[in-house]
């Protein structure tokens, strides 16, 4: 099997080999098509560029979008996907809106899918074996589009196979404290079946929680309650409103770490060491089944489980789509999405790909007509095998580490742009909340022309600032996409933004239909977003943060607004683990010290900022000060800091486990010390977590001082 394969066309005097010689090595194509715009070491973000790329972006275009790629099924590796990766390739190479260069990256990785020949199953049966009642093997077709070949029937994928059969015990949301809850009140779970609800913990945790407690099979099911706001009856769901129908059942995937099973920290080429599947980690123990809600309420008595899902080894493409900058090209501003659903997948994730294809033609329009040229390189991914732990996404950046982290400015995701059309909604690493407040103040919201997106949006969900008064509230990077490896692997600065719905009108969890068969373009076109204005909206959104960051000369990175989350993290560690520390002779003193640091090194940075912005300051002066920006997110990593985890190397933003707001491996470890004996290993964790915190804090002070001083 070929690893990468080379699709772009001849640019200048050599052919684009890799990633590595498309990008660093060329400013501007030489003898390219069309004229190229003058080129200026100084070159900053044009505003009427920015004006025009804002007016160019068509709803009525993205609803086109949407409906070609979720006409059918694309399961990752499949037919379809193959077919979706060739109209990428298509459209970034169309001659009048195309881009510089677009190429396929493969790799061979690791998916779970279900038999075809043997079915999983889930049945009611007497004490003798005779089956009394059985779940449905596939979602109710309602609008034609449940059935046929294309459609993946409900599975967890990694589950492993097995039959196990025994007593049903419901287990709430399945976390550690529910299991811990039915042992106590004297319920005997060895050899149970164990029926949780989707929420609450990770669905691989579920299958992990239960088999701690001796379960021998876990079965999972969305409740009315939680995505539905109550509503379960098939009138009151989807066709004829946005609720899922009592048959529809989630898929996923319940893998606990992300990237390809086999090939951890390696890209998954023909030549990369291979794990032993029997020896590979992060696997669910136990088999584990997803069920419609209409099934669950009928499970009350002896069940049986099968489970027949089949590991196999499948090529899956990334596809990249190049834009080179003008002046530094060697710094790149990443844009990307997942190509591959679970079916249809119109919300998940293909209104995200749709607003892509749309903000790509209005800058590869730009581009072709010698108009436009970014300052830094642009690089646009379409991901592959998302959906079974951001498998395409993590390869990309194990087989590029070096030059990911050297070069990158900041990582933009947009996995589902429309939840719902009431407010836009951002996550991120703090040093991007300056560029998409700004973006986000500049355009109209959808439906309310007197009011910029950033008002809408302060209406629906803000926070106090002891800084800047009220603001939207930036919510935080976990694992939920494809910005996982870039933040937590790489530390690269970075951000997911879509629009959602009014959380004060409904319970939902997430859009109703999200990994089932109901979520199709009819669902997006009737009940999520109708007109497609928000998905505009997103498209424009995304365009101006992008071309903020591309073409800026003071890369729009504001580095000071980490100084607010570190001050909080302290605060809250003074607060809720000081007085336990002191008892064990544990001095938060070093982390007030280092926080302070930061804090000056900051403040000084922001004017040194504000100084040159005054006149005409040299390019390199520029360049070693953006640099700093940059880099700032990557001296928050540490790969020893939690050796239990895969790929997690940032520590303000790891998983947290303690209850308390702070640094997640000081929260972790205090809580995990909490009722040990003074001086055990446990508190010894506790100290070292506190001098990793410091050390990182203290590097990042550094990296934002003069760049002379050590």
């Amino acid at each position: 099997m070929q690893g990468v394969k080379v699709l772009g066309g001849v640019v200048g005097a050599a052919a684009l080999l890799g990633l590595g010689i498309i990008l660093g090595h060329f400013a501007i194509p030489k003898g390219a098509d069309s004229p190229a715009p003058s080129i200026s070491a100084s070159q900053d973000l044009d505003l009427g560029i920015l004006e025009t790329v804002m007016g160019q972006l068509d709803a009525s275009r993205i609803r086109e979008n949407l409906r070609e790629l979720s006409r059918e099924p694309h399961l990752s590796s499949t037919p379809r996907d193959e077919e979706l990766v060739q109209l990428l390739l298509q459209r970034w190479r169309d001659a009048e809106s195309g881009l510089d260069s677009a190429e396929t990256f493969e790799y061979e990785v690791l998916l779970s899918l279900p038999s075809q020949e043997q079915p999983n199953s889930v049945t009611i049966v007497d004490p003798t074996g005779n089956i009394l009642f059985s779940c449905r093997r596939s979602e109710e077709n309602v609008t034609g589009e449940q059935e046929g070949p294309d459609v993946v029937p409900p599975y967890a994928a990694y589950a492993p196979p097995g039959t196990p059969q025994g007593l049903l015990v419901y287990a709430n949301q399945g976390s550690e404290e529910d299991f811990e809850e039915l042992q106590n009140r004297g319920i005997r779970l060895e050899g149970t079946i164990a029926l949780t609800r989707y929420g609450g913990v990770g669905r691989g945790a579920k299958a992990v929680n239960a088999a701690k407690h001796g379960v021998a099979g876990v079965l999972v099911y969305t409740d009315p309650s939680d995505i539905n706001d109550g509503q379960s009856s098939p009138s009151q769901t989807f066709p004829y409103s946005w609720g899922l129908p009592p048959s529809g059942v989630e898929r996923g995937s319940y893998l606990e770490y992300f990237g390809d099973p086999l090939t951890p920290y390696l890209p998954a080429n023909p030549s990369s060491f291979r794990l032993d599947p029997a020896n590979a980690s992060g696997f669910p123990p136990i088999p584990a089944q997803p069920i419609g809600f209409e099934d669950a309420k009928v499970l009350l008595c002896q069940v049986n489980v099968s489970v027949h899902n089949r590991l196999e080894l499948r090529n899956s493409s990334n596809v990249l789509g190049i834009i080179r900058g003008a002046v530094e090209p060697d710094r790149y501003v990443l844009y990307g999405n997942h190509r591959d659903s679970w079916v249809h997948g119109a919300v998940d994730p293909s209104s995200g790909t749709a607003v892509l294809l749309e903000v790509t033609r209005a800058l590869g329009t730009l581009l072709k007509k010698g108009t436009w040229r970014p300052r830094r390189s642009v690089i646009f991914g379409s991901w592959g095998a998302e959906e079974f732990g951001l498998i395409g996404s993590t390869e990309f950046t194990e087989e590029f580490f070096s030059k990911l982290q050297e070069r990158t400015v900041a990582y933009i995701n947009v996995d589902i742009s429309v939840f719902a059309n009431v407010s836009l909604r951002a996550q991120g690493t703090p040093p991007i909340q300056s560029v998409v407040f700004t973006a986000a103040k500049q355009i109209p919201a959808p439906g309310r022309s007197s009011l910029s997106i950033y008002d809408n949006w302060i209406q629906y969900s803000n926070r106090s600032s002891p800084v800047y008064g009220l603001v939207p509230s930036l919510g935080t990077l976990g694992a939920g996409s494809d910005y996982a490896p870039f933040i937590h692997f790489l530390g690269i600065s970075s951000m997911d933004l879509a629009y959602t719905y009014d959380r004060s009108k409904t319970s939902a969890r997430i859009y109703p239909t999200y990994h089932t068969a109901f979520d199709t373009f009819g669902y997006v076109d009737n009940f999520v977003d109708p007109g497609f204005s928000s998905h505009q909206a997103v498209s424009r959104v995304v365009g101006n943060v992008l071309l903020r960051l591309s073409d800026s000369l003071f890369l729009p990175l504001n580095v000071s607004d980490y100084s607010e989350t570190l001050r909080s993290f302290l605060q809250a560690a003074q607060q809720d683990l000081g007085a336990l520390l002191e008892q064990h002779s544990i001095s938060l003193g070093p982390l007030v010290a280092a926080v302070d640091k930061f804090e000056g090194a900051a403040a000084a940075l922001d004017e040194r900022i504000s100084e040159l912005q005054k006149g005409t300051p040299d390019p390199l002066q520029v360049r070693m000060l953006n640099d700093q920006l940059m880099l700032l997110e990557r001296s928050f990593l540490n790969s020893r800091a939690f050796p239990e985890e895969r790929y997690y190397s940032h520590v303000l933003w790891a998983p947290r486990t303690g209850s308390v707001a702070t640094f997640p491996g000081l929260a972790n470890a205090c809580s995990a010390a909490m009722n040990t004996a003074p001086g055990s290993a446990a508190w010894a964790e506790v100290q070292r977590q506190l001098s990793i915190v410091v050390a990182a804090v203290e590097a990042a002070a550094a990296t934002l001082r003069p760049v002379a001083d050590l």
